[in-house]
């Protein structure tokens, strides 16, 4: 019984490691890669990726929750699966410094619409100040 036990416990210990439900860690390779996985992200619905690639201050916490809550209580069935098979489109990388940038953006789905994300190396690590873009563009989706 003892034995029984041990193996229940070793499988569902090994069941929990690989929960597709985990956080997923993405290592950018610099600004471009950061913005588009930050940006893939966001269109998925899968906000705890986007919380590992937003620079960690309390505002880009509190805004990323709004957009959490939004996506998860507002937003409809179809316009989720729309955004998850939108594509994304790159229309200006500017390099401020070595350190800042800002991309241009829009997504298939809104094609209209066009956004900015502000790109901040920290700790040799490449993150979205998310506050930015709500300094440049009120009322939209990322």
């Amino acid at each position: 019984m003892k034995q029984l036990l041990k193996i229940s416990f070793l499988f569902l210990l090994l069941a929990g490691c690989n929960s597709t439900d985990e956080q997923t860690v993405i290592t950018p390779e610099d600004d471009l890669d950061a913005a588009r996985n930050f940006i893939r992200s966001t269109l998925d619905g899968n906000y705890k990726t986007a919380r590992t690639l937003i620079l960690p201050d309390s505002v880009n916490t509190e805004w990323l929750d709004i957009y959490e809550r939004s996506y998860n209580e507002k937003m409809s069935a179809e316009d989720k699966k729309a955004y998850k098979n939108a594509s994304i489109n790159i229309h200006e990388l500017q390099k401020i410094s070595d350190t800042l940038s800002i991309v241009h953006y829009s997504n298939s789905y809104f094609k209209k619409d066009t956004h900015q994300l502000k790109m901040i190396k920290t700790n040799n690590r490449w993150l979205v100040d998310f506050k930015h873009y709500f300094e440049t563009k009120k009322d939209s989706v990322p």
